[in-house]
């Protein structure tokens, strides 16, 4: 015969283990969408880096023109926008060259939250 108490008690620790399952789908798509906005904000950054060094560089080509057109003017100036057109060219190439760091660094997309879901895995296999 069953009483309340036990058919109570099955229903019960159903719904609490509905209620935990339903919560961990929730926490790792939580993850998975903290996940592709650090990836979302990674690639922009990176974007941005290139361009700003690829804008640097332009000047930079810009100033080597002037440079070469200034050969025949007095010494101070020549030094000068030596210093400048280096500078430029420098700054440009270290942008862009952090720019291919920040694209190239990430290890993958979605990393923690695979290996949420192997631990997940692992936890649901019966224990010997």
């Amino acid at each position: 015969m069953s009483t309340p108490e036990s058919t109570g008690g099955l229903f019960s620790s159903l719904r609490q283990m509905l209620d935990t399952v339903l919560e961990i789908a929730q926490v790792r798509l939580k993850l998975l969408g903290n996940e592709l906005q650090q990836e979302k904000l990674r690639v922009f950054d990176g974007l941005m880096m290139a361009i700003a060094g690829l804008m640097v560089l332009m000047v930079g080509a810009v100033l080597l023109c002037a440079l070469v057109l200034m050969l025949f003017a007095p010494a101070y100036r020549l030094a000068a926008l030596s210093v400048m057109t280096l500078t430029f060219l420098a700054t440009g190439m270290w942008l862009i060259r952090a720019g291919q760091r920040r694209l190239s660094k990430s290890g993958g997309p979605f990393d923690a939250t695979l290996s949420e879901l192997d631990q997940d895995r692992k936890g649901l296999v019966p224990r010997d």
